[in-house]
């Protein structure tokens, strides 16, 4: 059988090439190979005409019907803004100790926030957003330690605050983590 693998879901982004910093990363941090994966996805019945936004539950279910034999994880970026019915937007949702993750770039460019472009901070963002939601799948809560990337993020300020990495005790689940 292959090595088990973390699947990156490419879904409406404008530029791909934002996403080859984050493979590199993921596959440093969870030690697991990181490939694309491309899938057909039915947006249309998760889009919100009256939000202008995506119910993010209904895209992750996609996400992980008929996952590839060799599937670890998979992560889904989107390019545009997510909502579950009882938060306004968020900026990613996971399967708690499941397959699938998905984050959404939308709100994570300094321009959203009528800010000056950066890249640099962009990348940032997204590779603690990829790295906090897939903490969740390996069964991570919320952590309380200054600084882990499993730090609760409401407002782009709280992903700012927070590393790119896990605290010891975050690390260790995940070192620990098995699969699914």
């Amino acid at each position: 059988m292959n090595s088990p693998k973390l699947y990156v879901v490419p879904i409406q982004l404008s530029d791909e090439s934002v996403l080859d910093p984050l493979l590199m990363y993921l596959t440093h941090v969870f030690h697991l190979k990181t490939e694309i994966l491309h899938k057909e996805l039915d947006l249309a019945k998760a889009y919100n005409a009256e939000r202008d936004q995506f119910y993010s539950s209904v895209i992750l279910a996609d996400i992980i019907e008929n996952p590839p034999a060799d599937a670890f994880r998979l992560l889904g970026v989107m390019g545009f803004d997510l909502y579950i019915p009882v938060l306004t937007y968020l900026f990613g949702e996971a399967q708690f100790k499941g397959l699938g993750a998905l984050i959404s770039i939308f709100r994570l460019r300094n321009e959203f926030y009528k800010r000056p472009h950066d890249a640099q901070l962009f990348q940032e963002r997204l590779l603690k957003e990829a790295v906090h939601e897939l903490g969740h799948t390996y069964g991570l809560v919320h952590c309380t330690y200054p600084g882990c990337v499993m730090n609760s993020s409401t407002y782009i300020e709280d992903v700012d605050e927070k590393l790119v990495t896990f605290c010891s005790s975050c690390r260790q689940v995940v070192e620990e983590g098995g699969k699914v």
